[in-house]
């Protein structure tokens, strides 16, 4: 089942040439890397790093925005350790990735910890947009 928007609330734009050894340039200038594949030894990022500091920032936001109608404070220092893993599925006919996310939540008990993760991976987009698509981990650190 794909999921429409109800209404677009922002649209980032991005051109890419090369694929993993080519470069990627936001449209407005913010973003402007140069792509190298995992391993490489090239310089420049790769599609699974980019994925992985995204996923991390878009996770940060949704707990950010949950934690309020939880009456759950999240922490000034939250910090994910994001991980991305991409490896061969469907015994090698295909390539997939799979996610880790570790959370750091320094001052809130375990069960305002657990209560603040569960509800934000159901807002946030990334969790949404990967759900039952791959592998995601979360853990309390």
């Amino acid at each position: 089942m794909t999921t429409k928007l109800d209404k677009v609330l922002y649209t980032a734009e991005a051109h890419t040439i090369g694929g993993r050894d080519g470069a990627g340039k936001s449209s407005d200038g913010a973003i402007d890397v140069k792509l190298s594949s995992p391993g490489s030894g090239k310089p420049g990022t790769n599609p699974e790093q980019l994925f992985a500091v995204g996923y991390a920032a878009c996770f940060i936001g949704a707990m950010k925005a949950v934690g309020p109608k939880i009456s759950v404070k999240v922490p000034d220092d939250v910090a994910i350790d994001s991980s991305v893993s991409l490896g061969p599925i469907n015994e090698g006919k295909a390539y997939g990735i799979a996610v880790k996310l570790a959370i750091t939540l320094p001052g809130l008990d375990d069960a305002q910890k657990k209560l603040l993760v569960e509800t934000a991976h159901q807002v946030c987009p990334y969790s949404n947009a990967t759900r039952g698509n791959i592998d995601v981990e979360l853990s309390i650190v």
